[in-house]
């Protein structure tokens, strides 16, 4: 099945080439090129297609050799030896159905392949956008600590001219405690994905990982094709599997023909000493046709259910994977339009707190300023952002599985 093939190559090359940012198209190639895994079923891949070759072959060339220890007298003289030659041969059809099963066969273990490859593309986009998530949040973590360092010192300037407590001093001291808490915690969990991340490339765990430093969302959203879900590998599987049982009932029935067998006996026979007679001491040739015919065997027909019912449980398997492709897909969808609100809710929620921020220190020139409502509305400004980078992080992840199961 050829063509399968072509689909599913093709597939690969528009999620590579077309979904991703450039940066992570380099580490899936990586990650393709080196992953154990997908080595693995590749090497399983060569080994079904190597069995195409073994397919073709014949049963073994059968040889013997007898000697008469009493030799048997005939006319033209006594036998001394006896060599036999035998070869037997399948059904007309037999071999080219038993390559074509062997080859329905590789092509079903190439669709695992590309399933595998599929696999770990999303794998590695997730671990990826992870990524920046974690290190997104590590640089407003720093920017805010370090705007509360400015702020602090404006507190302690406060505190020289009276004008507010050295108690606030220490509750902004304490915050920035708690912020670089925080950004330790995100740093440990980058460092933790980074690993996992450079195994999924099969590269040195510690390796460093350019990641994109700024992402939006876009302003549109590109439309979702179901009618590629029929074209998904998770889909061409159960078409392969369903044609490799195809071929193997057309070998059943070809098994439930005769096989021949061609052969040659040669007689070694010695010269009469007692009389000279016509063709005293000539040798014996003897072709050899032999026919073997399965008249009692129900294997047949016992095979030929099970085919069937084989098939007919592809079938359901193939209808359980699209109805779950389906639920995933609509998911997705959701999730992804959910994750849209998020961030132009987030986007609105800041410029409204950055205006809150601006009117605190306005009153700053002509008053003491209310370090208890600048705390809240940092922190609220600081949630926003992790909020809004928690929404792009979502929104491409639900891409990435969008992607994977349309091929878009």
């Amino acid at each position: 099945m050829i063509h399968i093939k072509y689909i599913i190559t093709i597939g690969l090359l528009v999620i590579t080439s077309v979904s991703y940012a450039q940066s992570l198209n380099d580490y899936i190639e990586v990650a393709l090129k080196n992953n154990p895994e997908i080595q693995s079923f590749e090497l399983k891949h060569q080994i079904a297609e190597e069995k195409t070759n073994e397919s073709v072959t014949l049963a073994n060339t059968e040889f013997g050799a007898g000697y008469f220890v009493s030799e048997p007298e005939t006319r033209t003289g006594p036998q001394r030896f006896k060599l036999s030659v035998k070869q037997m041969l399948p059904w007309f059809g037999t071999i080219t159905a038993r390559e074509n099963y062997s080859s329905s066969l590789a092509d079903a273990s190439y669709t695992e392949i590309t399933i595998a490859k599929r696999k770990l593309m999303l794998t590695v986009t997730e671990s990826y956008y992870k990524l920046y998530a974690l290190q997104a949040k590590q640089e407003v973590l720093k920017e805010q600590i370090d705007l509360l360092k400015h702020y602090e010192q404006i507190a302690l300037t406060g505190v020289e001219v009276g004008k507010t407590s050295a108690v606030k001093v220490l509750q902004l001291q304490i915050r920035e405690n708690e912020l670089d808490e925080k950004r330790r915690v995100f740093e440990q969990e980058y460092l933790g994905e980074l690993v996992a991340f450079n195994l999924l490339l099969n590269q040195d765990k510690e390796n460093n990982v350019a990641v994109i430093s700024a992402l939006e969302i876009p302003t549109q959203t590109e439309e979702i094709e179901i009618d590629n879900l029929q074209l998904h590998p998770e889909l061409l599987k159960y078409d392969a599997l369903y044609n490799s049982v195809t071929q193997a009932e057309l070998l059943n029935q070809k098994s439930n023909g005769p096989n021949l067998g061609i052969g040659l006996d040669y007689i070694n026979v010695s010269e009469r000493t007692d009389m000279d007679v016509l063709d005293n001491g000539k040798d014996i040739f003897m072709p050899m046709v032999s026919i073997s015919v399965p008249i009692f065997n129900k294997s047949i027909r016992s095979k030929t259910l099970q085919n069937k019912l084989q098939q007919e449980e592809i079938e359901m398997q193939k209808a359980l994977k699209i109805n779950q492709l389906t639920t995933y897909l609509e998911i997705a969808s959701k999730n992804r339009t959910n994750a849209r609100i998020s961030y132009e809710t987030q986007q609105k929620n800041m410029e409204q707190a950055v205006n809150a921020e601006e009117i605190l220190i306005k009153n700053y020139e002509t008053e003491t300023i209310n370090f208890n409502d600048l705390l809240d509305i940092l922190e609220l400004q600081l949630n926003i952002q992790l909020n809004e980078i928690e929404a792009i992080k979502n929104y491409y992840l639900q891409s990435a599985l969008i992607n994977y199961i349309t091929n878009n």
